[in-house]
């Protein structure tokens, strides 16, 4: 990946992007709505996060906010060509079929045709079934990018050397106590 030099506006507001491998365009800062599960509050911190001039908004299915997220990105007037919406999948949902089944029930409760990013939320389940079903609905043009999230050094190898298409990026909490070099190493030569 690689950042980009030249920061995006949105309502007077810099927005940095990265660029991912397969040459989509992300902005690294981003709103989630983990921990919002009312959907009046959730509408409304998403509405004030796009006002703001946030872009990239991310929830998951385990969230139990989809519906709130979708109605705050149609409600925003803001072309849905300028949004980065990203979900998940959960442990409960991994699997080939499930994994297919999910995605469409998130893409309903989003109200979207499409997804910017899909992940894989946990390292759980058969998240290789997952895998296989997540790269067909990105071959078909159903969601841009596809990635996992919460994968440690040693469960992160396998989506990154054996798939068609290499998990870009890995989501995870970065922070002083926990830098994840290691993850971020085993990606770049994935």
């Amino acid at each position: 990946m690689e950042m980009s030099r030249t920061p995006h506006t949105s309502k007077g507001m810099p927005m940095q992007t990265t660029t991912l491998r397969n040459g989509i365009e992300m902005p690294l800062a981003g709103f989630g709505v983990f921990q919002v599960p009312d959907a009046t509050l959730c509408e409304q911190a998403v509405s004030e996060a796009l006002a703001a001039g946030y872009r990239l908004i991310d929830t998951a299915s385990v969230y139990r906010n989809e519906e709130a997220v979708g109605a705050a990105v149609r409600k925003s007037g803001i072309p849905r060509k300028e949004l980065f919406i990203t979900t998940k999948v959960w442990i409960q949902e991994a699997g080939y079929e499930k994994t297919k089944e999910a995605f469409e029930a998130s893409l309903n409760r989003l109200g979207l045709d499409t997804l910017d990013l899909y992940l894989i939320h946990m390292p759980f389940g058969d998240y290789s079934g997952s895998w296989r079903a997540m790269e067909e609905l990105s071959e078909d043009g159903r969601t841009r990018a596809i990635s996992v999230c919460n994968l440690l050094p040693d469960r992160l190898q396998d989506p990154c050397r054996n798939v068609s298409i290499p998990p870009m990026p890995n989501q995870g909490a970065k922070h002083p106590l926990s830098q994840q070099n290691e993850a971020q190493g085993i990606l770049r030569e994935g």
